[in-house]
């Protein structure tokens, strides 16, 4: 049996990225969204989501220059000037070199998680935005909270392929962290497999069919960025993802097929229990 989350990331960052989730939902195979909860539109995007039948998780975040849920004053390395770090390697660095304090860390994934509750959202798991949780003494903290708060925890996984090499900077970024995934302790959280990690921002319908009929038996998640295009996105200007081809991928009549014949179950995270 396979079930199967397909799940939106960076709800709540920009009212196009927003809508083109919502249509995804109501006219694809869309099941699931997580929230960048310090996001401009999060608070509305939240009781939209709801409407369109979402599950909704917390896109755990420290990077895209967002700010902080915490108060500056408290997290001032995971956030300088209020803002936190450009991007995955600016925010790896800073990490790797011991320049941000894990207990600023915890501190902010805290208080995102406490600004999800206080929007009423019923947090059905975490994930972490440009997956920093595979980073070395990031998967303690974050698995510490999914554990706390009895959710399930994305855990990304990348099977190599020779067509990556046509994408060389992305194919970099998901050895990365395949090797960060596989090297890490047995899990302390219930981790749900989740694939895409090397799809990122161009999940087309050919991509999305391979991932979907390559699932192996048991619980995974589909990571996607379905959106319309948004045009600039203020806190990252140079953000330039695809989001209407994949929201195209997530509504083709061909991808739903393929999950119908696979006898695949659609489901949400609220659907995997955790022991």
């Amino acid at each position: 049996m396979i079930r199967l989350v397909i799940n939106a990331d960076d709800l709540g960052l920009h009212p196009r990225i927003d809508e083109g989730i919502f249509r995804a939902a109501d006219s694809g195979v869309l099941t699931s969204a997580t929230v960048l909860i310090t996001g401009k539109t999060a608070p509305t995007a939240v009781e939209q989501a709801k409407v369109h039948g979402l599950g909704i998780g917390v896109h755990l975040a420290l990077t895209s220059h967002l700010s902080p849920a915490a108060a500056p004053r408290d997290v001032r390395w995971v956030a300088p000037g209020g803002r936190f770090r450009a991007n995955w390697s600016e925010f790896a660095t800073a990490w790797m070199t011991r320049l941000i304090p894990a207990v600023e860390v915890e501190l902010e994934l805290r208080a995102q998680i406490q600004r999800a509750r206080d929007l009423s959202v019923q947090i059905d798991h975490l994930d972490t935005h440009q997956h920093l949780l595979l980073l070395p003494g990031m998967t303690a903290i974050v698995e510490k909270l999914a554990n706390e708060l009895a959710l399930p925890l994305r855990w990304p996984v990348v099977r190599p392929k020779l067509r990556w090499l046509a994408h060389p900077r992305s194919t970099a970024k998901a050895l990365i962290l395949n090797s960060l995934g596989v090297a890490k302790a047995a899990p302390v959280a219930r981790r749900i497999q989740s694939y895409g990690v090397h799809e990122s921002g161009r999940l087309t319908e050919g991509r999305l069919l391979r991932l979907v009929n390559a699932l192996p038996e048991g619980d995974s998640e589909i990571m996607s960025h379905p959106g319309l295009h948004p045009g600039q996105v203020p806190e990252d200007p140079s953000w330039t993802y695809d989001w209407e081809a994949e929201l195209a991928a997530l509504t083709s009549p061909a991808v739903r097929r393929a999950i119908d014949q696979r006898q695949i179950e659609l489901c949400r995270f609220s659907d995997f229990s955790v022991n």
